[in-house]
């Protein structure tokens, strides 16, 4: 026999997990005691949203991160967090330190409740933002717990674990099994129906790609689309929400498809292909240029999680890596395919004291990123600044472009640099975001974590500004001195810069890849209705129709 929280932890270490994200309260003080016991870390932020951005950016490297929060307060502080979880396929255990069974059973109105009776509420409310969630007893803790876990990892998505503070020491059975069964293989059936059917429509395709999406990471198949792609070769797109999916020095890089935003060389090769292999392809209106998207009909090969489907063929219970291993084969025994030839990036050369501009700083920051770096981009300009850039190998892109919940990125590189801290993160993250969030700095500074943090100041919300242009003063915010907040927050041994000219940055830039052992914060100062890239056209296609 174990307890209850210790056999929590055992779990939480079979997902991965070894770093737990959270803020202390009362009902989860007795569980905090035991991790502290554990092999389990704890993480302390600064609110319980922070945690749960953390958490999500841990996972995203990690396979599965965690949080722990205190009943009602705690929780709901960080529901936004686990939402942008769920959207975005991201496998995230939220544990709810609860009030004690006897307070339950007698329904005492105890603070952070309603003081109703009703201890469900907070269940109920997650309901819509986890596939799953326990409120732990005495009698079923062990089968609940590890029903839940499962879930959490199947569907790749959130979960919600209450304990009652009063069950954290209470007895449990060791495991027995491996809370990670070992995968079933796919019925022959199934596999041979759907070998064919891929096999008659690649044979006589001339034009064929493939165009990888955000799921493909999620469930862990990058290895297997790398053999596809090589196997073809294929050219290879990916969707926004996939960036950093396939490798981008590749010269089987076809570049970013977001449907009439792509760039002219991408958008022919996945519409035009005569067979399309779309792999863990989720749209949205983000990541398909406002629903510009085309795929060939009757001609793409769908490859999702758990199913396939060609053309109006459903092949249901098929995993994401056996598709990609029998499209895999198919190709090596001889698929047709010329790989795409992409333009270079046009650069210009700028004159060193020459006002920053948007073009010239996402130029320059890209310079910066070089093999297994992990670049956080924060959904706005930054993300649209960076989306273009042609990654180094091994480099991992972390946005937010589903759920596109302002501030999460800062404390996500939290997250990220807690998981691979032989990595080095990169953060770009506009002004606006960057203040509802700022606290978390804080904490980066107290775990000695050594990010690159680049700040572009231009005076609020600049998105918005291209979505809906205004004149009205509800897009500025307050002018923070951001170069002062890393020794504010405690981060005393920072390195910091204010940059307005082409000069400034090449100086600030190259001091940051001369010490990957500090963190550098470099505030980037652009003009407001300087917009990135493809934003403009982008965001054109988000503003109302004007009246007749």
């Amino acid at each position: 026999m174990t307890t209850i929280a210790a056999r929590l932890v055992t779990r939480l270490r079979e997902l991965g997990i070894e770093h737990l994200f959270g803020v202390p309260a009362d009902y989860n003080l007795d569980f905090l005691d035991r991790v502290y016991a554990s092999e389990l870390a704890f993480v302390g932020t600064c609110n319980e949203l922070g945690a749960a951005y953390a958490a999500d950016g841990y996972a995203r490297l990690r396979g599965a991160g965690a949080l722990v929060t205190t009943f009602g307060v705690g929780e709901l502080g960080a529901i936004n967090g686990i939402g942008g979880s769920y959207a975005e396929s991201v496998p995230v255990v939220q544990i709810v330190g609860a009030p004690s069974t006897r307070a339950v059973h007698a329904r005492l109105p105890v603070h952070h409740t309603m003081a109703d009776g009703d201890f469900g509420r907070f269940e109920r409310m997650h309901a819509e933002v986890t596939c799953d969630r326990v409120t732990l007893t005495a009698a079923d803790a062990a089968v609940e717990m590890d029903r839940v876990l499962r879930a959490c990892w199947a569907h790749k998505r959130p979960v919600r674990i209450a304990l009652p503070c009063d069950l954290v020491d209470h007895p449990a059975p060791q495991p027995d099994e491996p809370l990670l069964p070992d995968a079933v293989p796919p019925r022959a059936p199934l596999t041979d129906a759907f070998r064919a059917r891929a096999a008659a429509l690649l044979a006589h395709a001339s034009r064929p790609a493939v165009l990888a999406d955000h799921l493909v990471e999620r469930h862990g198949a990058h290895e297997a689309l790398a053999d596809l792609i090589a196997a073809g070769p294929f050219p290879a797109a990916v969707m926004n929400m996939g960036k950093g999916v396939v490798d981008e020095s590749a010269p089987t890089f076809a570049g970013m498809y977001v449907g009439a935003g792509s760039g002219p060389a991408t958008r022919p090769l996945v519409e035009d292909a005569d067979c399309l292999i779309a792999v863990g392809v989720l749209i949205s209106d983000g990541n398909s240029g406002g629903f510009t998207h085309h795929f060939p009909a009757g001609r793409t090969i769908h490859v999702g999680p758990y199913a396939s489907r060609i053309g109006d063929t459903e092949f249901p219970g098929l995993p994401m890596t056996d598709a990609l291993a029998v499209l895999t084969d198919i190709a090596r025994s001889g698929v047709r395919g010329t790989l795409p030839r992409l333009p270079a990036r046009a650069t210009r050369v700028r004159a060193p004291h020459e006002p920053l501009t948007q073009a010239a700083l996402w130029d320059r920051f890209a310079a910066l990123i070089r093999p297994g770096d992990v670049v956080v981009a924060e959904q706005g300009t930054s993300f649209f600044g960076i989306v273009d850039t042609r990654m180094p190998a091994g480099v991992t892109v972390v946005g937010q472009v589903l759920w596109s919940s302002i501030g999460y990125t800062l404390p996500a590189a939290l997250g990220t640099c807690i998981a691979a801290p032989e990595r080095r993160t990169l953060l770009a993250i506009g002004d606006g975001s960057f203040q509802l969030t700022a606290q978390e700095l804080g904490t980066i500074a107290r775990a000695g974590a050594t990010p690159v943090i680049l700040v572009v100041n231009n005076g609020g919300y600049t998105i918005e500004r291209a979505i809906h242009p205004t004149d009205a003063p509800y897009n500025d915010i307050a002018p923070w001195r951001y170069t002062d907040l890393p020794a504010a927050f405690g981060a005393d041994h920072a390195l910091t810069a204010r940059v307005s000219t082409v000069a400034e940055l090449d100086a600030a830039l190259e001091t940051a890849g001369r010490n990957p052992d500090r963190l550098v914060l470099v505030e980037a100062v652009v003009a407001p209705e300087d917009y990135p890239g493809r934003l403009a056209a982008i965001a054109a296609k988000y503003r109302p129709a004007p009246p007749d």
